[in-house]
């Protein structure tokens, strides 16, 4: 049986097995079983994973990123955590059980005519109200760790927007360089023919051939980045290399022109990084009041019961009552106050920093947006499509005689960056609006 070339390397690999040995068969020759088994499981082996492609927008990709992550993030911040330091700030102290014995050893007496067993079992009762601090202080640290964790998505939510808005970027530059490429490959092919024929001179079939190989180097160049771009989204989201993704949501112009004194009214109410803080706060001032408690001392009340020995003077059981009352003299929990009361400080000044750090990213996000907004919407306004019209028409004129070559590749070259600034002020003004989004703490509607 005679096979083409073409048509062998375009089997797959995981038919490399059953091709030899049917080739072996034609020729008479014959495998024996283990060959053919070691055979066809080296190809098995060889075969290449199904390529799979994954349709996802960029709402799915946020999704995507945080299902696939949301476990590690939570354990990494110590949610789970700061749960069990609640439970384990509501609850009692243990009492205490002690059993002894006593006996007299004078005028003939011993542990087995004179000996007394006694059980007693204390309680610490804590006063001022200690517990109760102790479980307002750890209810706000979890509400604290689940503020700081919802920031670290907020902040990880904005990379992945950004990492799917680079890739999108990249599709349209390779989109817009293989245009340039296939118009002036065709331009190419023309002017060769015009060459050969004596119509045009070779320095000027130089000048466009460079111009070809030009934009095929911005071609690679794209596609390099393109690669590079859909590897940290891959990375983000936890998808294998295999995967090819193809992204649905549209890389377009939408405006929005939000409201700045709302925007931080809302980002100064709703942003995690801001409750974080203040609950950090309200942690710090139970933690104060605690400490003043301390400087109550706490009750032990204690109970027991004695059992004489069968030779004792009156040979009965006795019950014990005693209360423990710590005098503080010279302990008042002093230290402890003053450093929550530092800690309080501390609280109140990182508080009064992150408000003021919203404050300036909200306000330096808006005004980055309207800047962006302005150019994106000054190329709208006719210049993207001068640029290309001017293009069609300097090239129509080269063709006719009307135009020299200089005037063709000027204009290509200038259709060519005006399109690739256009691109760049839409992801700028796309970035600019997910800052602004980062900024409040939430997603600005259109």
């Amino acid at each position: 049986m005679q096979y083409d070339a073409r048509a062998m390397k375009a089997q797959r690999c995981r038919c490399v097995g059953l091709i030899a040995c049917c080739s072996l068969l034609a020729m008479g020759l014959s495998l024996p079983a283990s060959a053919a088994t070691d055979l066809s499981e080296k190809a098995a082996a060889t075969a290449a994973p199904a390529a799979t492609t994954l349709r996802i927008s960029l709402d799915d990709a946020v999704a995507l990123f945080l299902r696939q992550n949301l476990d590690l993030l939570m354990a990494k911040f110590g949610i789970e955590s700061a749960k069990g330091q609640q439970i384990t700030a509501k609850l009692f102290p243990n009492p205490t059980v002690s059993i002894g014995t006593l006996s007299a050893y004078t005028q003939g007496r011993n542990i087995g005519n004179s000996g007394q067993l006694f059980g007693q079992v204390q309680q610490l009762f804590e006063l001022a109200g200690k517990r109760g601090y102790r479980i307002e202080s750890a209810g706000f640290g979890t509400q604290s760790v689940e503020a700081a964790f919802e920031d670290a998505v907020r902040q990880l939510t904005f990379t992945v927007k950004d990492a799917y808005n680079r890739t999108q970027l990249a599709q349209r530059r390779l989109a817009l360089a293989e245009e340039n490429r296939d118009r002036f490959s065709r331009i190419l092919d023309v002017n060769t023919i015009r060459f050969k024929k004596g119509y045009i001179a070779e320095v000027d079939l130089i000048r466009i051939r460079l111009q070809f190989i030009d934009f095929q180097s911005q071609v690679i160049q794209s596609i390099q980045e393109g690669d590079t771009a859909r590897g940290d989204l891959r990375q983000l989201l936890r998808v294998s290399p295999a995967t090819g993704l193809e992204l649905t949501s549209e890389f377009d112009y939408k405006r929005i022109d939000p409201d700045i004194n709302r925007l931080r009214t809302m980002a100064l109410d709703a942003r995690p990084d801001v409750r974080s803080k203040r609950f950090t706060m309200s942690q710090r001032e139970a933690e104060l009041k605690l400490a003043r408690a301390y400087r109550i001392p706490d009750v032990t009340v204690g109970g027991g019961y004695a059992v004489q020995g069968s030779k004792g003077p009156d040979n009965q059981g006795q019950l014990a009552l005693n209360l423990g009352l710590p005098l503080p003299l010279f302990n008042r929990n002093q230290g402890g106050i003053v450093q929550a009361e530092v800690a309080v400080q501390s609280a109140e000044a990182d508080l009064s920093k992150t408000l003021n750090q919203v404050e300036n990213e909200v306000d330096v996000a808006y005004r980055n947006l309207l800047q962006s907004r302005r150019l994106v919407e000054a190329f709208l306004g006719g210049v993207l499509d001068d640029a290309r019209s001017t293009f069609t028409i300097v090239e129509r004129a080269y063709e006719r005689g009307g135009a020299t070559i200089l005037d063709l590749l000027d204009a290509a070259r200038t259709s060519r960056t005006i399109q690739q600034n256009y691109f760049e002020a839409l992801f700028s003004y796309q970035r600019h609006v997910i800052q602004l989004e980062s900024a409040v703490g939430q997603e600005i509607l259109l």
